[in-house]
């Protein structure tokens, strides 16, 4: 029988099908509606009624499931993520989150895959890329947190509609070396040491509130006097220092040829603290006693220091701040930790090695999950993975398992003596 050459009327939203006079067949594939409300339709010709009516029902089901292409010219990558990066991004991310976005996105990503047509990127795109980031000498966890940005971004343009697929969910990061993230906590012997030269410094207290309590260099640089309670013994943590950000102030008339953090009329274009993202972050932490007679001591020297500096001094709240007032900057914050290590010969480290050395040392005393959990700031649902990759096995503790095991099976050690001895007589 002759393929039905009548069109026929269909209802609002169904495809049209229909021969042509240019004797193929055509559709018309509804899609939605484009930027100023008007329908939107789907033009296909195809030489055969069956291999068209296959390519409507493939459109009409991306349609359904939301992943056909949305009307409009399509976005190349690289425009795609600049928009993502500064419009949907960064009005819902931390400024922190929306910082490593934006290195990834300006550095790596829009030079390294940005022609490329959003709706035609491949996995096999991001992993050449990632290749070609080692091979320039990029660690393997910088190309992870180039993976981890084109896989949100692009995850974000599926669920618009301007891409089918995630190439990024697809592709495969390359692989971390194992001990590119291994952490070596501090031992007893090397915090008594940082201890023992932490009390020669200012603001000594800083460093012991991380290695004795695990606070992360945001929530101690953020610290007010009003979060600490010294009569009871608590602090409370409730916002977390930023790093500054800065714009040139010279102008463009005298630009001064410098970075903008060392323009001379610098302005700083970032708020100094924001508030805890997470109820678990949001948190009371108990205060060993020499931590608070550290405290107290810290507290009064700093009034000395207001009192010297009259009116230089810069009036901020901080419990940590400069010589002359006003926060510390979490950049100063680092090199004085460097220092520290170097000035106590204990071995080089990341700051943030003393959280792991707090939750270790917590985990050895035997402080039950929960309690650790509300100290270090971890959320419930995610708490045993933090616990796994912030408590770590030290040699003590496996000596320590072995000497249980002993006892367990072999009895006591004055027993295992004996029993030598009568074996030696025989």
């Amino acid at each position: 029988m002759a393929e039905e050459k009548k069109r026929t009327r269909r209802a609002n939203g169904e495809s049209a099908i229909y021969l042509g006079k240019d004797e193929r067949w055509h559709a018309r594939v509804p899609m939605g509606y484009k930027d100023d409300g008007t329908p939107y339709r789907r033009h296909l010709t195809r030489p055969t009624r069956k291999e068209l009516v296959d390519e409507v029902r493939r459109l009409e089901k991306q349609r359904d499931e939301g992943a056909a292409r949305q009307p409009g010219k399509p976005w190349t990558v690289a425009k795609w993520l600049e928009h993502w990066v500064e419009n949907i991004a960064k009005p819902v991310v931390s400024e922190n989150t929306y910082d490593g976005y934006e290195v990834a996105v300006r550095v790596h990503l829009v030079p390294g895959i940005g022609r490329h047509r959003i709706d035609r990127l491949e996995p096999e795109h991001l992993e050449s890329l990632y290749r070609r980031m080692q091979s320039a000498g990029s660690k393997a966890g910088t190309a992870h947190q180039a993976h981890r940005t084109a896989r949100t971004a692009l995850g974000e343009a599926v669920r618009r509609g301007h891409a089918a697929k995630n190439a990024a969910a697809l592709a495969k990061p390359p692989r971390m070396e194992e001990d590119e993230n291994e952490v070596e906590p501090y031992s007893v012997d090397e915090v008594q040491s940082l201890l023992l030269e932490v009390n020669k410094r200012r603001n000594s207290a800083r460093w012991m509130l991380a290695l004795a309590l695990g606070l992360r260099q945001g929530e101690t640089l953020g610290l007010r006097w009003s979060d600490v309670d010294l009569a009871n013994e608590y602090l409370k943590l409730r916002r977390n220092r930023l790093r500054p950000k800065y714009e040139h102030g010279c102008g463009e008339a005298a630009p001064c040829g410098r970075k903008a953090g060392y323009c001379p009329g610098r302005v700083q274009v970032r708020r100094e603290t924001k508030n805890t993202k997470s109820r678990a972050g949001r948190r009371a932490v108990p205060l060993p006693g020499p931590l608070v007679v550290m405290l107290r001591s810290h507290w009064e020297a700093q009034a000395q220091e207001r009192a010297t500096a009259r009116n230089l001094w810069t009036e901020s709240e901080y419990v940590f701040t400069k010589p002359l007032g006003g926060p510390l900057s979490p950049n100063t914050d680092y090199h004085d930790w460097k220092r520290l290590l170097e000035d106590a010969g204990v071995r080089d480290g990341r700051l943030h090695d003393a959280r792991h050395t707090a939750g270790t040392v917590l985990m050895l005393l035997g402080v039950p999950d929960r309690v650790i959990d509300q100290i270090m700031g971890w959320e419930p649902g995610g708490a045993a993975r933090m616990r796994a990759r912030y408590l770590h096995v030290t040699d003590p503790m496996l000596k320590e398992a072995a000497r249980k095991i002993e006892r367990a099976i072999w009895g006591a050690p004055e027993n295992l003596t004996v029993d030598k001895d009568q074996d030696n007589e025989a």
